[in-house]
């Protein structure tokens, strides 16, 4: 909804500038009341949310105004500070509001941040309680854009492995060690408790386990063949979590539970990988086409 407001004299100009005064002092007025001192207003679509006018007021009121918050964040912030957005100078009640011990604006190379620390959970009999939850924010700096892309890389490849151990709390040996170990024991049922076609299955299931260490290796700089052989003969000999590492020259396998990766890592892989297979064995023929 749009409207035009005309002016003609001096007089009119005078009194709608005394009327947007007024009504600013009283919307920050009624801020200040309900105890409020430090307010976050959310970027507006046609028109900036404050004005430089009611900024004043606030500042005069030792309110700190934090400007420009996108849409999106609001759902973040609202988790992160247990408070409520609200639409209407009304509903600003207690409740709604978060608690925090510090809020403090710093100067960054690329702009400034504001810092809050120190949030304080809402009250149990407040409406906001569950929706309070712990967060972490990281600020990532690098010398260029290069090395901060990496960075920023380097944290996601983190936080999706807490995701997996998470969401399934188990964790297993790296180095390919659990392929290592499955591949020996599907190689050992092939040998002696399947038959027929079934045993030709699972020895070519078994074989493709091998992949994972020989692939680790040839990305170490070690001898693949090598590797994997001794592997085998460390798996053999009941080292179960003996994997590729490439710590040692000398000793391209180990034993030592210093390396490990989450279990849903590992089992989604397998899933996937044999997913795959069973759809490309399900498609019975070809059939060549030219446009």
């Amino acid at each position: 909804m749009e409207s035009t407001v005309t002016i003609t004299d001096y007089t009119q100009m005078d009194r709608a500038l005394k009327d947007e005064r007024k009504y600013l002092l009283q919307l920050c007025k009624a801020i200040k009341d309900a105890g409020v001192n430090v307010l976050l207003v959310q970027k507006s679509v046609l028109r900036d949310a404050v004005t430089a006018q009611s900024l004043d007021f606030l500042a005069k009121m030792k309110i700190m105004v934090v400007t420009d918050i996108e849409r999106n964040d609001v759902d973040y912030i609202t988790k992160t500070l247990g408070c409520l957005p609200v639409a209407n100078i009304e509903n600003l009640t207690a409740d709604k509001f978060g608690s925090a011990d510090l809020v403090v604006e710093e100067s960054t190379p690329s702009g400034k941040v504001i810092r809050i620390t120190g949030v304080q959970p809402p009250p149990p009999s407040t409406l906001n309680r569950e929706l309070f939850g712990k967060t972490v924010c990281f600020f990532l700096r690098g010398s260029n854009a290069l090395m901060l892309d990496e960075a920023e890389r380097a944290l996601h490849d983190s936080l999706c492995v807490i995701r997996s151990i998470v969401k399934k709390r188990a964790i297993m040996p790296g180095g390919a060690a659990g392929e290592m170990e499955i591949c020996m024991k599907l190689g050992r049922y092939a040998r002696e408790g399947a038959e027929g076609v079934h045993m030709f299955c699972m020895r070519a299931y078994a074989d493709a386990f091998e992949i994972v260490p020989y692939t680790l290796a040839e990305n170490a700089g070690l001898q693949p063949i090598n590797v994997v052989t001794d592997l085998r003969n460390a798996h053999a000999a009941g080292q179960v979590t003996a994997g590729v590492t490439c710590a040692a020259a000398a000793s391209p396998t180990w034993s030592r539970k210093t390396v490990v990766q989450p279990l849903l890592v590992g089992t989604s892989a397998v899933r996937l990988a044999s997913e795959c297979v069973m759809m490309l064995l399900k498609i019975d023929d070809i059939i060549m086409t030219r446009i």
